[in-house]
Parts: structure tokens; C-alpha cells; sequence
């Protein structure tokens, strides 16, 4: 069975989880970087446990336990453990998502579900005449977006990697279409980030079995994926720049941002806005897709042959 399905014994899956990051998280980190000195020759990069355990002032006991996620450690003890090994707030959250997993089992908390999405929430979108706005969830599918995100990512529509239910979904689209090397010119820095931010789903969300099939999917169709998904990077918050090849205005260099999307029954989305820098050549190729779009039905616009 592939370890991504759900089973009784998904505990097991997560152990499995907690080692792989903590191991990675101290094999990146050096002696002197922490300021420990080399007493003699290491066989292996960045920290041992011992010097974790001491940078925690816990015992080299109990950080392994903690390691092999054989045990809940308190609150104290992985603010030690995450200062030790110098993790970033995503990856700090990972950590505690991973260990609340791993400990003895109690009352699960319900996982996220699925909603319907509000009128109001695609009147928002389409509002934004100027920037291309999209909702998605933990795992990666588009759930509502503006028709200029619509023609900005025409060649993820146009694909057949969409799921069952005809949404695309952007890591399907990034692993198992070869075009999308074409649509996004960092192509690695995108599937990296895909990849982190899925990661982190699925320490929050070890309920979600669609996530795990998919990752499961991914895992079995692409090398890529399965690189990406052993180095155990972590995304939880993220923005930057965006640089696409349109196929039919070129490239363009956009800044997005991504923040919280809470809806009811515990459905969290992630809402991301894309926009160009005024003055340049990315805004005037991005104002010349908006005007194209502006004359496609929106999202929730029905076209002349389904009103009928």
C-alpha cells in the first residue's frame, strides 16, 4: 500500500515524517554555525542528535524519542528543538503539526471540509479588473479565480491534467504537463514552492485523503515530484515575483501575495493577487490581457450556448 493512503496505521506515517524533517533540518545546519566545537572528523554533515539535544538543553534521550516521533513533545520542548535547528516560522509550525500527529492517539479534530463558495467571494474576484485574483485549496485545486487569472494561465485551463471534477489543479498541471515549462520561466522555483506548500497541508490535514491519493498520484508519475517531496521543504505563508511566458502577449514579471481565505465548517482557502509594477512592460502586457479578458464571460457568466 502506498504510504500516502490513509490507514490504521497513518501514526506510523507520520513518525516517518517527523524523522525525515528533523534529520534534514540538522543535517543543513554545521557545528559552526551553533558555535559546538570539532573535536575530530564527521562522517556525516551538520548536526548529531546529541548536539541538537544539547542546543535544547534536553537529553540526547529524549530528543531522540522526539526525532522518531515516539513521543508528544510539550510546547517547551519544540520551541527548543526549533531554535536549535534555527527553522523558520513555516517550518516551526510543520514541527508542531508533525508532532501533535505523531504522539498517542486521542479525539482527532475534524478535518477541514469542502464549501460551497460564496456569491461574494467571486464578486470580489471580479471586481479586481486589474489583477489576477484566484481561490484555491490545500491541494492546489483552482476553486474560483477572475477572468484575468483565467487568461493569464490559459494553458492550465487548456490542459488535461484537471481532476475528475474539472478544476484545475496546479500541481497536476506543473508535474504532469510538459508545457507548463513553457508557461512558467522559474519552472523549478514554482514546483518547489507547489511542492512546500502541499508538504504543509498534509502536516496540518493527515485526514484529507484526496490530498494523499494526490500526492500518491504525483509520487508515482513524477521524478520531479518525488524530489521535491523528499527534501521536506515547508511553505505556509508565501509571495514573491512571478514570471510567466504568455503565449500570446510574452513574458511578464508580476508580484503576488497569498493570505488566508477563512470560510465556515474549518474550510481555510488561500487567496493569491497577482499584479505588475506600474510603469512597466509587465503592467502594459497585463492591461492588454485584461481588456481581452474584460470581453470573455466571467467565471460565473454562462456563455450564450449554456443560457440557452
Amino acid at each position: 500500500m502506498d504510504r500516502w493512503d490513509l490507514s490504521p496505521d497513518h501514526q506510523a506515517d507520520h513518525r516517518t515524517d517527523i524523522r525525515d524533517f528533523l534529520v534534514g533540518r540538522r543535517a543543513r545546519i554545521t557545528p559552526e554555525q551553533v558555535g559546538l566545537p570539532i573535536s575530530k572528523p564527521r562522517r556525516v554533515p551538520g548536526l548529531r542528535r546529541e548536539e541538537v539535544a544539547q542546543l535544547a538543553s534536553i537529553s540526547t534521550d529524549y530528543y531522540t524519542r522526539v526525532e522518531q516521533g515516539r513521543m508528544r513533545a510539550s510546547v517547551p520542548v519544540l520551541e527548543a528543538v526549533a531554535r536549535a535547528l534555527q527553522l523558520d516560522e513555516d517550518e516551526r509550525r510543520y514541527l508542531f503539526d508533525l508532532s501533535q500527529a505523531a504522539g498517542p492517539a486521542r479525539r482527532a479534530a475534524c478535518p477541514r471540509r469542502d464549501v460551497e463558495m460564496p456569491p461574494s467571494v467571486q464578486w470580489m474576484l471580479d471586481s479586481m479588473t486589474q489583477s489576477s485574483a484566484f481561490v484555491r485549496n490545500g491541494r492546489m485545486e483552482v476553486i474560483a479565480y477572475n477572468s484575468l487569472f483565467r487568461a493569464l494561465h490559459a494553458p492550465m485551463f487548456d490542459s488535461d491534467t484537471s481532476n475528475r471534477s474539472g478544476r484545475p489543479n496546479i500541481a497536476r498541471y506543473l508535474f504532469l504537463d510538459p508545457g507548463s515549462a513553457d508557461l512558467f520561466v522559474n519552472w523549478e522555483a514554482a514546483a518547489v514552492t507547489t511542492v512546500a506548500l502541499m508538504r504543509a497541508e498534509a502536516g496540518r490535514e493527515r485526514r484529507d485523503r484526496a490530498l494523499r491519493e494526490l500526492i500518491g498520484e504525483l509520487s508515482a508519475l513524477s521524478t520531479q515530484f518525488r524530489i521535491q517531496w523528499a527534501a521536506h521543504h515547508v511553505r505556509i505563508r508565501h509571495y514573491g515575483i512571478k514570471r510567466l511566458h504568455h503565449p500570446d502577449v510574452g513574458r511578464l514579471e508580476l508580484a503576488y501575495r497569498s493570505m488566508d481565505l477563512p470560510l465556515s465548517n474549518r474550510a481555510v482557502y488561500d487567496l493569491t493577487v497577482y499584479t505588475a509594477e506600474p510603469g512597466t512592460s509587465s503592467e502594459a502586457r497585463l492591461k492588454l490581457l485584461a481588456s481581452w479578458a474584460a470581453r470573455q464571460p466571467s467565471a460565473t457568466e454562462p456563455t450564450r450556448h449554456e443560457s440557452r
